[in-house]
């Protein structure tokens, strides 16, 4: 046969093909069997993984709306941001207040000495290391300067190591030469920077600026505060101061800012709608997961997790308590507001006609159906901690035990690679023995049949 391959050279018999027939015939049901079992173990496992980011992201948002105070319906609100900011929490309650500025907190700020090299000078000209320490109240920051590093390079230091602790460095040039500037996030007073060490550059510096407190007047007290964000002067209200009162420009007296915590209808749906997305955001990759398609040609395919049981039990929890009655309101469930599921996706969707007359009269309702112990941000958070924990859960152990599996079936690959190998050296042996016999025989009957036809063919006279 044109383009054919013989390996046996006395058989003129392929049995390199043979061999390989052989082994392919003995190789093919393991080997489906493991690609089978290897591909849905992957894909599973690849399913569940993302269940898991799934849950851990919804579990993490009922977190952050359980610390927030959204679903009470108030909204802070400042007459005037260019002195003050406010945002509402936990405890907080409607009412308003008077607050008059009259300083910022501040941050200490030192220089260097002047180098008239710019920032390219050279700092520690010596051959071992040295060591700026810089210290703020009980925190040291020690950097190390190596022999020959510049002002440039000390800086770089320093944001490099600890500007992730508030602490921050920059350059100043000008035509006298270069300084290298220290500040802090930290403010108020104790606060200040102080430069010591070995390296020297604590020679010569100076302050630029001293931390000082903030100071202010709520409703007729005086007050003050190291920082600018205020979280502690009224129950459940932050307070970012951002600015000084202003005076009038003739003169007299500051104008003082008026920060109030209302009712708020939208601050309220907002809180609902940020709940219904998290919810759906769950479905939707469950949903994902376990989908069906049809195929153009007919044939079905199922998602990795069509059926699972861990999964609808998962979701039957966190349904249930979704269709719960709580609160102590007269409306006792999310429907009555206007919160629909999707009977095909199970997907949540809000009528806001519905929500918007639910919510006239019944808003304080919301706040008592999401929020406290048994609300239904907290039900929800217990309902998934036995599917959720990272090392006990459901699905941590289902990720456990198809990982195990993989490691089985690479074991069980290797095996057959190398029995398949084994088998294969065996049946090449073996024709090679073959064939050898074959060529030895073919040799025999050559020489025979050349002996009898010089018998049959005697010479003439």
């Amino acid at each position: 046969m044109a383009g054919s391959t013989v390996s046996g050279i006395g058989s003129n018999i392929d049995t390199q093909a043979i061999v390989k027939s052989l082994v392919d015939s003995e190789r093919a049901p393991k080997q489906t069997q493991i690609n089978s079992q290897t591909l849905k173990a992957t894909t599973s496992l690849s399913s569940i993984g993302k269940i898991q980011a799934a849950l851990d992201a919804f579990r993490g948002a009922l977190d952050t709306m359980k610390t927030t105070a959204t679903f009470s319906g108030l909204a802070g609100s400042s007459s005037d941001e260019k002195v003050a900011t406010i945002t509402t929490g936990t405890g907080a309650a409607a009412g308003s207040f008077s607050l008059l500025v009259t300083k910022l907190a501040t941050a200490s700020k030192i220089s260097t000495k002047v180098f008239t090299g710019g920032a390219s000078s050279v700092v520690n000209a010596g051959a071992t290391p040295t060591t700026l320490t810089i210290k703020q109240g009980t925190n040291t920051f020690d950097v190390s300067i190596p022999a020959g590093a510049t002002l440039q390079q000390v800086r770089d230091s320093i944001n490099s190591q600890y500007a992730n602790q508030g602490l921050s460095a920059n350059i100043l040039t000008d035509a006298s030469g270069s300084r290298m500037v220290l500040t802090s996030t930290t403010t108020g007073v104790g606060s200040d920077l102080i430069l010591s060490g070995s390296s020297g550059l604590n020679t010569g510096s100076s302050i630029l600026a001293t931390p000082q407190n903030a100071e202010y007047v709520l409703d007729g007290v005086s007050m003050s505060s190291k920082s600018n964000t205020i979280a502690d002067a009224v129950s459940g209200i932050t307070v970012k101061l951002t600015g000084v009162s202003p005076a009038p420009s003739g003169g007299g007296a500051a104008t003082p800012a008026t920060i109030t915590v209302s009712a708020s209808s939208t601050t309220l749906k907002s809180a609902v709608k940020g709940f219904v997305d998290t919810y759906n955001a769950l479905i939707k990759a469950a949903n994902a997961e376990t989908q069906v398609t049809t195929n153009a040609d007919g044939s079905v395919t199922s998602g990795a997790l069509t059926g699972d049981a861990s999964l609808r039990s998962m979701l039957s929890a966190v349904r249930t308590e979704l269709n719960a009655m709580g609160g102590t309101g007269q409306m006792k469930s999310l429907a009555q507001f206007g919160v629909k599921t999707d009977q095909k996706t199970g997907t949540l969707s809000i009528d806001d006609k519905l929500f918007d007359a639910a919510v006239i009269t019944n808003a304080a309702d919301i706040n008592a159906i999401f929020t406290g112990d048994t609300g239904l941000l907290a039900r929800m958070k217990t309902a998934t901690d036995s599917f959720a924990l990272s090392k006990t859960g459901v699905f941590a152990a289902r990720s456990a035990s198809l990982s195990n599996s993989l490691t089985d079936l690479k074991k069980q690959q290797d095996s057959l690679d190398s029995r398949m190998t084994s088998l294969q050296l065996s049946l090449t042996a073996k024709y090679t023995a073959m064939d050898s016999l074959v060529a030895k025989l073919r040799a025999q009957s050559d020489s025979i049949m050349t002996t009898l036809n010089a018998l049959n063919n005697p010479k003439s006279n």
